[in-house]
């Protein structure tokens, strides 16, 4: 069993993560949603593509390689929404057009997306439809040359900034487990309302909003995969997501626990350093440990994945590692900072705010722990 990288893998990681706090400078984490021109400097830096074939403008890496870039960009990068979305962009919509779309849809949409030219959101939720994404109240009624799209997407994440949307509706009620299909809609699609960005605790550097459908016509070719195989695309999509887009995270809590130990041994109180109090380096070394944890779950996950092995029980368990760590170790790194922490020069309370919502985007953490029991047999 090797745990060490190739050369080749180490010198890409320390470049990528190089490149990105040279892109990106230290400093307070923004309030304001991320500009194109931030985008575009991710395209630059080739994250918003790394396992889309390189035929369409790619860099053609597996989901472990694409994983531990998307980790240096999360460490690199105190922006942790311009990193959530620019995930979400990559796994939940690049990925799945890369899979199952149409060869023509591929080469129209893809270059755009991996070089920043563009920029995608995932319309999968809806106020009746959070964890339980069979039964969606949007719907595609088929007519000549294509489909017919009605209905409201609740939480878009990119999606009012969004060029494409990748989205999926009920295409036969009747179909059980392929009653939904898969569709990619152009922000100029006649019908389709883009809603404004609305407030949220976290992620305020990733735009997300609602999406409507009003009788909105999506030709053929705009399909994903076959009628009835949304349910299945989508899941494809989350096993990306669940594992490769948690990577940032990965890199968040890094990046928390090297503040954290660099807070301890300058910080002093009652004579001396912080570090020196078991209460303080106690709380550090489990930031530690959640940590590592976390990274061979996630790492595990991603080369089951490269195998082509079935990694749902990994991906599970390694989203629910991640989420739960990165949310307890934000929490411990504002207690560590204490009042310090509170403010936000640091970044500590940003990075607890943008630790919330992973244990409820991309199924949440009960959904995962649902998902565990049924792969051992329960």
């Amino acid at each position: 069993m090797e745990f060490d990288w190739t050369a080749e893998q180490r010198a890409r990681y320390a470049e990528t993560l190089a490149a990105v706090r040279e892109a990106f400078p230290p400093g307070e984490p923004g309030t304001t949603p991320y500009t194109r021109k931030d985008w575009r400097k991710l395209g630059d830096l080739g994250l918003l593509g790394p396992p889309v074939p390189v035929r369409y403008g790619g860099r053609g890496l597996g989901a472990l390689d694409s994983a531990r870039l998307i980790e240096a960009l999360g460490r690199g990068c105190a922006e942790t929404g311009l990193v959530f979305g620019a995930s979400a962009h990559l796994f939940a919509c690049a990925m799945p057009i890369a899979e199952f779309g149409g060869e023509s849809l591929r080469r129209a949409v893809l270059p755009g997306l991996c070089s920043g030219e563009l920029i995608a959101g995932n319309a999968m939720t809806e106020e009746g439809a959070g964890s339980d994404v069979g039964h969606l109240a949007v719907t595609a009624a088929k007519v000549p040359g294509g489909w017919v799209l009605n209905g409201e997407k609740s939480f878009v994440s990119n999606g009012p900034a969004a060029d494409v949307y990748v989205t999926y509706a009920t295409t036969d009620p009747k179909a059980g487990p392929f009653s939904v299909t898969g569709f990619v809609v152009d922000r100029g699609h006649r019908g389709l309302r883009v809603g404004e960005p609305f407030r949220k605790m976290g992620l305020w550097q990733c735009p997300a909003g609602t999406l409507g459908f009003d009788d909105c016509f999506v030709p053929d070719e705009r399909v994903l995969g076959q009628e009835g195989q949304g349910g299945l695309i989508f899941q494809y999509s989350m096993g990306w997501e669940r594992a490769c887009l948690f990577a940032g995270y990965l890199g968040l809590a890094e990046r928390l626990l090297e503040k954290c130990v660099a807070h301890a041994r300058q910080r002093r109180q009652f004579g001396r350093r912080l570090g020196q109090f078991q209460a303080v380096s106690h709380r550090i070394a489990e930031m530690k440990l959640r940590l590592e944890g976390a990274r061979l779950l996630l790492y595990r996950a991603c080369w089951e994945m490269d195998r082509g092995e079935d990694a749902r029980l990994f991906i599970a368990l390694s989203k629910l590692a991640v989420s739960e760590g990165v949310l307890a170790s934000a929490l411990d790194a504002v207690r560590v900072f204490g009042g310090r922490g509170y403010q936000g020069a640091d970044g500590i309370e940003a990075a607890l705010r943008d630790a919330v919502p992973t244990v409820l985007f991309s199924g949440t953490s009960d959904i995962q722990r649902e998902l565990i029991a049924k792969e051992l047999g329960l």
